[in-house]
C-alpha cells in the first residue's frame, strides 16, 4: 500500500536536529522524499507497524509530529502532482 509519510522535528537544539536526521534517514530508506519533510512508501502493514515503532522511538513526542497517510494498492487516482519534481513510480522496474 501507499502511505504517505510527513513529520516535523524542532530543530532549536543539536538533538533536534540529530532527530531530524535520522528520521529522514529511516524515510529516505523506505521510500522517495517529495518533499522536505514528505515521503511515499510502498509498505506492507507489517513493514509499516515496523516503521511507525523505529520511527516514534527517534522523535520526541513533546516536540515532534508524525503523521502516516495510509492511500491503499490503487493510489495512483489519489494522487494529483503539479509542478516540479514529479514522482519516479514506486513499483516496477527502475532502470538507472
Amino acid at each position: 500500500m501507499l502511505v504517505l509519510i510527513t513529520y516535523d522535528v524542532s530543530t532549536e537544539t543539536a538533538d533536534g536536529k540529530k532527530r531530524l536526521a535520522r528520521i529522514a534517514k529511516r524515510c529516505v530508506a523506505h521510500g522517495q522524499r517529495v518533499q522536505n519533510s514528505v515521503f511515499e512508501c510502498i509498505l506492507d502493514s507489517a513493514q509499516l507497524v515496523a516503521l511507525q515503532s523505529e520511527l516514534k522511538k527517534l522523535m520526541n513526542a513533546e516536540e515532534d509530529s508524525l503523521r502516516f497517510y495510509r492511500l491503499g494498492d490503487k493510489y495512483a487516482s489519489k494522487v494529483d502532482h503539479f509542478g516540479i519534481k514529479p514522482s519516479i513510480p514506486l513499483e516496477g522496474t527502475l532502470i538507472i
